[in-house]
């Protein structure tokens, strides 16, 4: 399966589009999905709960492991109380894109 990716290449970023499960059970990247209105976003759970931002601090842990980066260069853009989250992922683009297309099995590329 050749999804598209969740995620685009910026200068010294790479910006994700996130579609989080709180109180998932464990904290795990399963894939990508896509949403409503069709944007392909990285599908993500942890176990955390949705109140005073733990959930999105453990999202944001979850991510910079699964990007190679510190916890404090992952940035949530938007979507702190909804289900549709976006986070920069400062770093070396094509670096992190190869992680998280190795982690989905999307392309890196981001065209």
């Amino acid at each position: 399966m050749s999804a598209a990716p969740a995620w685009s290449l910026g200068p010294d970023h790479v910006l994700v589009t996130v579609r989080a499960t709180p109180r998932g059970g464990r904290d795990a990247i399963d894939g990508l999905v896509v949403l409503g209105d069709g944007r392909p976003a990285l599908k993500a759970r942890v176990s955390a709960i949705a109140e005073d931002g733990k959930a999105n601090e453990a999202l944001a842990r979850l991510l910079a492991k699964a990007a190679g980066i510190a916890p404090s260069r992952v940035e949530l853009i938007s979507g702190a109380t909804g289900r549709t989250k976006s986070f920069r992922l400062a770093g070396d683009p094509q670096d992190i894109a190869a992680r998280l297309a190795a982690l989905t099995g999307a392309s890196s590329r981001s065209d």
